[in-house]
C-alpha cells in the first residue's frame, strides 16, 4: 500500500513539474533552434531555370527539397559547393565543395567526408526529379562554422555523373549541370 502512494505522489510531483518551463531563450536547447527556409533557383548550363531546392533547417541539420526537370536521365552527383554563385555555362564560381571542416571527399573515405557531401539521386526518364536529402553536417543558423549562409553563401551542384564516394576532390562526378545559389 505504502509503494502505492509513494509512486501516486512521485506521478503528481513529476506531472506538476512538467508544465513547469524556463521563458528565458539561453534555457532553449541549440539543437531546437531552426533557421528560416531558403530556396535555390536551380538553372542549368544555358543560365534557364529548371526548378527549385527548398533548404530547411530542422534544428539537427538541413532538409533539402529538391525538385527539377529537363535534366539527363540517370543517377547524378549532387553536392553542396562553397560559395553562393551560379555563373554559366560550367558553374566554376561555386567554388569547391562545402567543407568546412577540411576532410577528404567520400562517404567511403576514411578520411572523412565534406560537409557538402550528399547522397547520388535519380534522374527519372523524363528528365524530372523530386527528392528530399537530410544531412545533419550543415546549418542555415548564420554565425556557426557549418554555415550554408556565410558571407557568399553556398550552392548545390548536379554533376553529369554519379559520385563514387571516394575519389577525391569530387568522386569522379563529372562537369557541373545544373546549379542554385544558397543566400539570403
Amino acid at each position: 500500500m505504502k509503494k502505492h502512494i509513494v509512486s501516486a505522489v512521485l506521478l503528481s510531483a513529476v506531472t506538476a513539474l512538467s508544465g513547469c518551463t524556463a521563458s528565458s531563450e539561453e534555457s532553449a536547447p541549440v539543437s531546437g533552434r531552426t533557421a528560416a527556409p531558403v530556396t535555390a533557383e536551380m538553372i542549368n548550363s544555358e543560365g534557364i531555370k529548371i526548378g527549385t531546392a527548398v533548404f530547411t533547417d530542422t534544428g539537427k541539420g538541413v532538409s533539402i527539397r529538391l525538385k527539377a526537370e529537363g535534366l539527363p536521365p540517370g543517377i547524378k552527383a549532387i553536392h553542396i559547393h562553397e560559395t553562393g554563385k551560379c555563373d554559366k555555362p560550367d558553374f566554376k564560381t561555386a567554388g569547391g565543395h562545402f567543407n568546412p571542416k577540411k576532410k577528404q571527399h567520400g562517404f567511403d573515405n576514411p578520411k572523412g567526408y565534406h560537409a557538402g557531401d550528399l547522397p547520388n539521386i535519380e534522374i527519372n526518364e523524363k528528365g524530372k526529379v523530386d527528392v528530399e536529402l537530410q544531412t545533419a553536417d550543415v546549418t542555415l543558423m548564420q554565425g556557426k562554422k557549418n554555415s550554408l549562409l556565410d558571407e557568399d553563401g553556398s550552392s548545390l551542384i548536379i554533376h553529369e555523373s554519379k559520385d563514387d564516394y571516394q575519389t577525391d576532390p569530387a568522386g569522379n562526378a563529372g562537369n557541373r549541370i545544373a546549379c542554385g545559389a544558397i543566400v539570403n
